[in-house]
């Protein structure tokens, strides 16, 4: 699972800031090329570990401006980092996408990047030549231009500029004003007429932007051919009012991977633009961003989405009607199809909106990507006229999408709505391992939207209602030879239940269980396996089987009372956290055990019971130890009634899993009668 987290804790931050270098308090003293022997002392950011670079400035602007007769962007950069050590090389390899379309394309323009040097007192530079710059194709509306910028060691400080052309209106660039390293200062000015009407998405849950905004007027002057292009040029001029935004943050903490986080995008200090409209001096408001029905509209018309399902798609007809034919329920219809689809049909990748070739093509390789398998399941589905139509999400690795804006670009994924009488069904048959009517946990992400013929309709993943509960049961008593033998029957959860039985397929079921003899503290043995479900996706893996313990040579037993199923470590490490904690799911796993202390051994330490709850009613862990005589019984539990956590829950979060972890390392001590 993806996770990230905070690496410089804020009140260091807050304590130190006085003491930063002095040219990164504003941009006016950031010139390219202008490095002076003073600017390589350390920073604040510096006696922080984890700081293996620090960002000394970032700095961007953009604007429209006069192309003949049209406006295009002109976007510029200036970016400026220094080598902390090693681990922070990798700032040195840059990549500037540009998008394309058609015959039009995004130009990148006066590239300059230096490497810096402080050698015996004095800064010298080494300039990235222009053959060190190369070109990579990412898809068909994306090019990338990478270099690697020369000569950097521990303490170099790097920079390059450069600025992009952009025919593209509607491409107003985005800016993160946070990323991995930390930074001293981050700005983006944005300079927008009055013609164009952008919609500003602004991402700052730590309060970290300040914006200064102001108002001019400027005289746009504009050259066309009235009669065609083979006319004379005539020359015009018009006036508008723009406004400029300026966002400025400093001293800027690092963003990091943590634990149980769907997506950094969610949570980054962060710009972006989204055009609503123009409008043109006398003439109408032209909308550009429509609503959710014409989202709908446009993609269910798609080439590259919907359009094959409006299609008769009679290659479809024999398969269909075989898979059918006898049957008379819906839902059979339905269930048969989408194991059909999902059993015969290879996924190429998660990770696409649009479809990568046409329904036939898919159909006839039986492979393609997710969107590719599920708009040809719905295809199957309303062959066999059935009501199933596209439901579009952004998995959790992808970020969250926007309730009010129907913007594409935040969505990822396709999966197939079914519904039947007043029931819906949500199908992905891009994987093998889910059951009819299940999601994957990755898409338990919030808002998503079914695109129906009757309308476009939000529909909700929401990980807090989705329980993922475990049930684990163990009986022990004494073996042979001062050994212990006990039987384990445990129902895991269903995700849990689908990599098991991938991995059993994948390595087969004695592999899978010499494999987990491993996870025993002490060298076990397993046998006697049973498995219950192992061929049902719709249901929960059942598993049986018995284990043999050896004893140490000095005659004593140490045994974890929870075996393999132990928290080890606690998954919260940062002693602070300025994002929310997303679990993929509601959890819930009851351990039981019941042990016949051997014959010949006594109790010599036994652990302690322990409750603990979190915030009252909304989660607890029970430990619960008890002794008759020669028999033991313990059960253990961890239960939390929420997934997502806000910020200021992480702290009791972190120590009611430091609770956990130190409890469940604790271990009952056998030891052998003298």
């Amino acid at each position: 699972m993806r996770s990230r987290s905070i690496v410089l804790p804020m009140h260091l931050i807050a304590g130190c800031l006085f003491t930063l270098t002095t040219f990164s308090q504003t941009r006016d003293k950031v010139k390219f090329g202008k490095i002076s022997p003073e600017d390589f002392a350390p920073t604040t950011f510096e006696k922080d570990t984890s700081a293996h670079a620090v960002i000394l400035a970032d700095i961007g602007t953009s604007d429209f401006q006069v192309e003949r007769d049209h406006f295009e962007l002109m976007f510029k950069r200036l970016k400026r980092v220094k080598v902390v050590d090693k681990s922070g090389y990798d700032v040195a390899n840059v990549e500037i996408p540009l998008y394309v379309s058609g015959q039009d394309e995004e130009k990148l323009n006066n590239l300059k990047a230096v490497a810096y040097n402080l050698e015996g007192g004095k800064v010298v530079e080494t300039k990235l030549e222009s053959k060190g710059v190369f070109t990579d194709k990412y898809d068909k509306n994306h090019i990338v231009k990478k270099f690697t910028i020369p000569a950097v060691k521990e303490g170099t400080i790097i920079e390059y500029t450069y600025s992009v052309i952009s025919p593209f209106y509607f491409n107003l660039q985005p800016w993160n004003f946070q990323d991995e390293h930390p930074c001293l200062l981050s700005e983006y000015s944005v300079t927008i007429p009055e013609i164009y009407d952008f919609v500003f998405l602004k991402q700052d849950i730590n309060s970290l932007l300040a914006v200064k905004t102001t108002t001019n007027r400027q005289t746009y002057n504009m050259t066309f051919e009235s009669n065609g292009p083979t006319s004379a040029s005539e020359h015009g001029s018009f006036s508008a009012n723009t406004v400029t935004n300026v966002w400025t943050a400093k001293d800027i903490p690092a963003l990091r991977e943590e634990s149980f986080t769907t997506s950094l995008r969610n949570h980054i200090t962060r710009i972006e633009f989204q055009l609503s409209a123009i409008k043109y001096p006398g003439a109408p408001v032209k909308p550009v961003m429509g609503n959710w029905e014409k989202f709908g509209e446009d993609m269910n018309k798609h080439e590259s989405f919907g359009a094959d399902l409006s299609k008769n798609n009679g290659y479809l007809g024999d398969v269909v009607d075989q898979l059918t034919a006898g049957l008379k329920d819906d839902t059979a219809k339905a269930r048969r199809i989408y194991n059909y689809v999902r059993t015969n049909f290879t996924c190429t990748d998660h990770y696409g909106l649009y479809l990568s070739k046409t329904l036939k093509s898919v159909f006839t390789s039986h492979s393609g990507n997710e969107t590719d398998i599920n708009l040809l399941l719905i295809a199957m589905l309303r062959r066999a006229n059935l009501n199933a139509d596209p439901l579009v999400l952004s998995t959790r690795n992808h970020g969250f999408t926007h309730e009010l804006y129907p913007l594409a670009s935040r969505f990822n994924y396709t999966m197939a709505a079914l519904t039947v009488d007043s029931l819906t069904f949500f199908m992905d048959a891009s994987r093998p391992y889910l059951g009819f009517g299940r999601v994957d946990m990755s898409c338990y992400n919030g808002h998503a939207r079914l695109l129906g013929s009757t309308g476009v309709f939000p529909v909700y993943f929401n990980p807090d209602e989705l329980l993922e509960s475990k049930i684990t049961y163990v009986m022990l008593m004494g073996g042979e030879g001062g050994s212990l033998k006990g039987s384990m029957q445990q129902n895991p959860t269903y995700f849990e239940s689908c990599a098991i039985r991938s991995s059993i397929k994948d390595k087969g079921k004695d592999a899978y269980f010499k494999g987990k003899e491993k996870d025993f503290v002490t060298e076990t043995t397993i046998s006697g396996v049973e498995l219950e479900n192992l061929d049902d996706n719709e249901d929960v893996l059942k598993m049986k089987f018995d284990f043999e313990m050896k004893a140490d040579d000095a005659g004593m037993l140490y045994i974890n009372p929870l075996f393999t199923e132990a928290t080890r470590k606690n998954p919260f490490r940062s002693q602070e956290r300025k994002y929310p904690v997303e679990m993929p799911c509601v959890m819930d796993e009851t351990f039981t055990l019941n042990m016949t202390v051997p014959e010949g051994y006594v109790i010599e330490e036994l652990p302690k019971s322990a409750v603990v709850k979190f915030n009252e009613n909304e989660g607890i862990f029970q430990y619960l130890i008890q002794q008759s005589e020669n028999t033991i019984q313990f059960r253990s539990r961890v239960k939390l009634n929420r997934a997502v956590f806000a910020p200021d829950e992480y702290n009791s979060l972190r120590e009611f899993f430091d609770m956990i972890v130190k409890k469940q390392s604790e271990q009952i001590v056998l030891k052998k009668k003298s």
